[in-house]
């Protein structure tokens, strides 16, 4: 008989010993994640600058009357929602609300293309819906090999949209058909959650290039 079965006297483990050592491990798994997310940050921060530029050139474009539109699958459909929201909403401060649209978000639209069309044109056909020349389309995705992503990206090109792609680790296929990239050289997880930071800096950058013209204009 173990220590552990003498203790309890009926053979089983201590439920408090089990939730101890189950507890020791789970915050081990915690901080290798939290630490896992050190490669995505030094990802960040050497593309800064094109961040950056991002967002002086999103403000250029939607303050002149263009739109954004974002795709992306699962959890990247969630970060480009997250973003269109800031845009129509607000990130920090009060200011007017700007075009943006997230593909994914109308389900009617979804389905009857996916089922009519295919997943792979999910996205390519609202962008030939919805894109004009000098529109821009903001692209999300860990893996950077989804089909759909890449025919949105190719349609958007064809058609004069401004294509930008938020990846995993890179080159990939993303990366090389889109006309600016930021890759996240870190683990799906991490890099997902590196997206987030980076729409954020975006953002951030945007308002502040927003207050500032309009403070020119004044």
């Amino acid at each position: 008989m173990s220590d552990i079965e003498a203790r309890t006297g009926n053979g089983l483990p201590d439920p408090v010993e089990t939730f101890d050592a189950s507890l020791e491990d789970s915050e081990r798994l915690v901080l290798e994640h939290l630490r896992a997310l050190t490669p995505a940050l030094d990802s960040l921060s050497r593309n800064a600058g094109t961040l950056a530029g991002w967002g002086l050139e999103l403000a250029t474009r939607l303050m002149a009357g263009q739109r954004l539109l974002a795709a992306g699958n699962g959890g990247s459909a969630a970060e480009a929602q997250h973003l269109t929201a800031e845009l129509v909403g607000r990130f920090d401060g009060e200011r007017e609300p700007f075009s943006a649209i997230s593909l994914h978000a109308e389900s009617s639209a979804v389905t009857a293309i996916a089922n009519d069309y295919g997943f792979e044109q999910l996205f390519a056909r609202q962008v030939r819906a919805h894109g004009r020349e000098g529109d821009i389309l903001m692209l999300f995705s860990t893996s950077g090999r989804s089909p759909n992503l890449l025919r949105a990206a190719e349609t958007a090109r064809a058609a004069g949209i401004t294509t930008w792609a938020l990846t995993g680790a890179g080159p990939n296929p993303l990366t090389e058909c889109v006309d600016s990239s930021v890759a996240i050289d870190a683990v799906s997880a991490s890099a997902q959650e590196g997206h987030l930071i980076a729409l954020h800096a975006l953002c951030r950058a945007f308002d502040a290039a927003v207050l500032r013209r309009r403070e020119e204009q004044r």
